[in-house]
């Protein structure tokens, strides 16, 4: 017995290491990680190196205890800005984007696999959530810097959707093992769904409030306090659970009302819960790798390809675009949203459920799901970087790269103690002074400490320590960051100079001579932007204005514009999508369409009133037979 503690210690170790490793892969080559975590499960399971694993109760715990874990940081690290401003296109597609979904893959399943409807519906069901662990990886560490309200819809919808896939899946799992069929989907279930979603808020919403009341009152050690954070977390979870709510509901929310409230020790909960998302998706996916029998792949690889394929191409971007229909998106916005639908640890743990109820085709759900994950991440996950750019979604980043770090001071429950390297050509360096709520400290210059007060004009390569309020304004990463570093391929994004958004328009008529439309005259720059755009503006978003470009170079907190480009060689549109039309796109094409018959119409009234009778002689008399024939 104590032989064999040893020996699964040190075999789980060596696998945790080596997904660890794994990293420098994922990064030199662009590779999906969480792909490579599974991989390693593979390889080291039943068909590989031989561990034995097939315990799915114990892998259904720990992975469930994971993604509570994973989903508790993925709230605590999205503002609420993002969540604002993302929530109501996010929670469609969690919920009727998840519906339809599963719908649509169901149905492909039924005639792909021959199953039942029903049991289609399960597998719909299972495949329907986006992976928040894949989602998070690409959109935090993958490099790529979008647009901010792309990027907000896919966090916030990755981390909601999958309390909707698994009340579908158990509820499914239940009716079919009880023999039921569709007419068990009664009103009885969708109350269910209500209680468990309005559940899962309160509990998350009270349990948010009460990890930040504790921690602020409770003066414990520095190093209890995560742990302290991360069992409240846990107790949410359950507690959300064993009253008929939705745990993962109720701990995300608990993730995004703490990681949102002014809670002491931020900085240290933060890093800490970071560590415990990576080994938590790390155990998740490599127990998961473990538990697959790659041998049993073979007989379902094709039909399986069928139902992979057809939800990357179909089934998800149908959901996409009906839920993102009434709020507008671009058709390259909502393109990319629906291309960054990853399949991941989620949709295999719920395949372990058919096998846990003892369903017929229990491993064939299972199987399946694993091959769909597999092709999701390596289809989708490759190709995340260059499909936003070919959409034009990548942007340059807001500013600068600002050296900070945060030092978190005993009893400082308020402020805290930030450390800036003040940057060439900064707003600072250029002398410019610093807010009255900022309060320097120290400055070292050359490797020599001294007191603000005495050191004079700040100068490039200093060091500046401020105390600072814990929720201090964006203002003072602004003062301390240099000008975005600009790629010799990103000068289009910033136009060749700046203009004052609030200029009227008519002088820019005046400049470059385009027509404007009826109503426009009176506007300003940047209400003739917004208007352009939809309604909202963004930074990066591009408006033609006859032979230049106006650009968004910046939005304030309220989203109003407060800096536009100009660009004087508009760059080449970007690849277009013939799909996804919004409810305004729709509008203008039944206009053009509706304009185009009108104008034809008149044209041929036009024509019509010009045309005359032909003439009676050379000299215009009546002919005889007029004159003898009168009217």
């Amino acid at each position: 017995m104590v032989d064999a503690i040893y020996i699964v210690t040190l075999v789980s170790m060596l696998l945790v290491l080596l997904a660890t490793f794994s990293s420098l892969i994922a990064f030199r080559f662009g590779a999906p990680l969480l792909l490579l975590f599974l991989a390693i499960g593979l390889i080291a399971g039943v068909d590989g190196l031989g561990i034995a694993f097939d315990n799915g109760p114990a892998a259904y715990f720990v992975g469930s205890l994971a993604l509570a874990l994973i989903l508790f940081d993925s709230g605590f690290g999205t503002s609420i800005h993002a969540f604002r401003q993302a929530a109501g296109p996010a929670v469609v597609a969690a919920t009727i984007g998840v519906l339809i979904t599963a719908g649509l893959v169901g149905a492909a399943a039924h005639y792909i696999l021959g199953v039942t409807l029903m049991e289609g519906l399960l597998l719909g069901a299972i495949v329907a959530s986006t992976d928040a662990a894949a989602v998070f990886f690409l959109l935090r560490v993958g490099g790529i810097n979008i647009r901010d309200r792309v990027r907000s819809t896919l966090e916030v919808e990755s981390g909601s959707n999958d309390p909707m896939a698994i009340f579908l899946t158990i509820v499914l799992v239940q009716i079919i093992s009880s023999g039921g069929g569709f007419e068990s989907l009664s009103v009885a279930v969708l109350l269910l769904f209500f209680k468990q979603m309005f559940l899962g808020v309160l509990f998350g919403m009270a349990g948010g409030l009460m990890i930040v009341g504790l921690v602020n009152r409770l003066r414990m050690e520095r190093g209890l306090t995560p742990i302290f954070v991360l069992a409240l977390s846990l107790l949410v979870f359950s507690l959300a659970g064993a009253v008929g709510g939705s745990g993962f509901l109720a701990v995300y929310v608990a993730g995004l009302s703490a990681g949102n409230g002014s809670i002491r020790s931020e900085g240290t909960i933060r890093r800490f819960l970071e560590g415990v998302s990576w080994l938590s998706q790390i155990i998740m996916f490599l127990l998961l790798g473990l538990l697959a029998t790659p041998s049993q792949f073979a007989s379902i690889a094709l039909p399986a390809a069928g139902i992979a394929f057809f939800l990357i191409f179909v089934a998800r971007p149908v959901a996409v675009w009906v839920s993102l229909l009434p709020f507008n998106y671009q058709r390259a916005e909502t393109g990319f949203i629906a291309w960054v639908g990853l399949r991941g640890a989620v949709s295999i743990l719920l395949a372990i459920l058919p096998v846990l109820y003892r369903l017929d085709h229990g491993m064939l759900y299972f199987n399946t799901a694993f091959i769909v994950v597999l092709i999701s991440l390596v289809v989708q996950g490759w190709t995340i970087n260059p499909v936003a750019r070919r959409l034009g979604l990548v942007v340059p980043p807001r500013i600068g790269p600002v050296d900070k770090v945060e030092l978190e001071l005993p009893g400082t429950a308020h402020h805290e103690l930030l450390a800036y390297r003040v940057v060439a050509d900064s707003p600072v360096a250029r002398g410019v002074r610093l807010p009255r709520w900022a309060r320097p400290s120290l400055v070292i210059r050359e490797g020599k400490s001294m007191r603000y007060q005495f050191a004079g004009r700040l100068r490039a390569g200093d060091y500046v320590y401020l105390f600072i309020s814990q929720r201090y304004p964006r203002l003072l990463d602004r003062l301390f960051a240099s000008p975005a570093p600009v790629a010799e391929d990103d000068v289009e994004f910033f136009g060749a100079f700046a203009i004052d958004p609030t200029r009227p328009v008519t002088e820019l008529q005046a400049a470059y001579g385009p027509e404007l439309e009826p109503g426009e005259e009176d506007k300003t720059i940047a209400e003739l932007m917004r208007d352009r755009l939809g309604g909202r503006a963004e930074y990066a978003d591009r408006v033609a204005f006859g032979p230049v470009e106006l650009i968004v170079r910046d939005v304030d907190e309220e989203g109003r514009i407060v800096s536009v480009g100009i660009s004087l060689a508009p760059e080449q549109p970007k690849a277009q999508i013939p799909l996804f039309l919004n409810l305004r796109d729709m509008r203008d094409l039944l206009a053009r369409a509706f304009g185009r018959k009108k104008a034809e119409a008149r044209e041929q009234e036009a024509k019509a009133g010009h045309e005359e009778p032909e003439p009676a002689g050379a000299d215009d008399e009546p002919s005889k037979a007029d004159a003898e024939h009168p009217l």
